[in-house]
């Protein structure tokens, strides 16, 4: 590869880490802070800041610091309507296997957002709008993805978010909940057991292959999804998430 050509591809790679890391800090990140974080120079930094503002995928703010740009907010929406048409067959299966809502939501700075969901055939059901952003500390989908972070990036999340009280049984303390991430990383799956909402319980399994930091939950009554039920429960959740990773990596290579 040509040095112009080499350079190109390390710029544009340099450049996609520093939207991860203003995505992950979940508001305003000074140059300072990204350098630490990152490992680049800072006036390696300054300059792909300046290229990113221009093209408005990065904003400067009074306080010198730098936020995502609203120009995100379409490639996103455009990301998100394309991960929901893959994972409908998948979350139309899990409904028909095990009668509850199946969803599929995304790692949001430090929210967790649903990006698809398939509805319980049943009267009474659990209902997520598309698009809505909740709380990663009371939901499954949010702990499950928490717990594939390392425990610096996760505290980060949990401290720039908070942690309100949703019911009695929501976990406030952030050591508390950080302890029981290695847990939920090894069996592979996290469970919210009415922490979000009274009467509510939701499996989530986070989706492989690092394609994105997205995750597959069945949410519904704890009536009917009884806690005796994960053990049946987790894998088809797992088979779905696995299937859905391999087709979109299928569908990456294609585009290489």
């Amino acid at each position: 590869m040509a040095g112009g050509a080499a350079e190109g591809v390390q710029s544009l790679e340099r450049a996609f880490v520093l939207l991860e890391l203003m995505a992950d800090a979940g508001g305003e990140v000074a140059i300072s802070r990204l350098a630490a974080d990152s490992g680049l120079p800072v006036s390696t930094i300054h300059r792909l800041v300046r290229t990113l503002v221009g093209r408005g995928y990065v904003r400067q703010v009074p306080s010198r610091r730098y936020v995502l740009g609203p120009r995100l907010i379409h490639l996103g929406e455009c990301s998100s309507r394309t991960l929901a048409t893959w994972a409908q067959p998948h979350l139309t299966r899990l409904v028909d296997a095990i009668g509850e809502t199946a969803n599929l939501a995304m790692l949001d700075g430090d929210r967790v957002v649903y990006a698809a969901q398939v509805p319980s055939r049943h009267s009474m059901r659990m209902f997520t709008e598309v698009g809505r952003r909740v709380h990663l500390h009371c939901t499954g989908v949010g702990k499950v993805l928490l717990a594939q972070l390392a425990p610096e990036h996760a505290r980060r999340l949990l401290d720039s978010a908070g942690m309100p009280v949703r019911t009695e049984r929501t976990v406030t303390d952030p050591d508390r909940l950080l302890a029981e991430l290695p847990s939920i990383a090894a069996q592979g799956y996290a469970v919210d057991d009415g922490e979000q909402e009274a009467g509510v319980r939701c499996v989530a399994v986070p989706v492989p292959g690092g394609w994105a930091a997205g995750a597959i939950s069945v949410s519904g009554p704890a009536g009917r999804l009884g806690m005796d039920a994960v053990s049946r429960v987790v894998p088809l959740l797992q088979s779905a998430a696995a299937a859905l990773a391999a087709e979109l990596r299928e569908d990456a290579g294609r585009t290489d």
